[in-house]
């Protein structure tokens, strides 16, 4: 008996000797059409943690840029990973969940740290100041 993972790793041929590759075009469907539906569907029913005094959510995550952008990046593993059956999700919670979880909840780092479980979206920090380098910086043809 196969299920999802064994069958997406399963290479064919016309002799069933296994002995070509399989086509390099021949990517599996991601299980989730888009990093909501991850979210929605997976990431939140799975992600079960008690989020108070040092971390914070706001339930409207895709108000925030940086959120979505590690959100878009955890699924992205997520859906590689998950067609590993020997190490693929251990990988991707030490390499993946971990660190940009960490980031995410961090009520003095987090992108959502004005926000709260219960107060909601509260607002956006701004954006990061910065200041054109001067010309010539970053090559010759550059301009300020």
């Amino acid at each position: 008996m196969t299920d999802e993972w064994d069958e997406a790793l399963i290479e064919t041929d016309d002799d069933g000797g296994g002995g070509e590759e399989a086509d390099s075009g021949d990517q599996p469907e991601p299980k989730y059409p888009n990093v909501e539906e991850w979210v929605i569907g997976w990431f939140a029913p799975i992600i079960r943690r008690r989020l108070t005094g040092d971390h914070c959510w706001c339930p409207q995550w895709w108000q925030h840029p940086e959120v979505i952008s590690r959100l878009d990046a955890l699924w992205r593993s997520w859906e590689a990973l998950r067609l590993d059956p020997t190490t693929g999700m251990s990988v991707w919670w030490r390499d993946h969940f971990g660190p940009h979880w960490a980031e995410l909840v961090d009520r003095d780092r987090s992108p959502m740290s004005r926000c709260g479980t219960e107060a909601g979206h509260v607002g956006e920090h701004p954006e990061l100041v910065v200041e054109r380098a001067p010309a010539g910086t970053w090559g010759p043809d550059t301009e300020a």
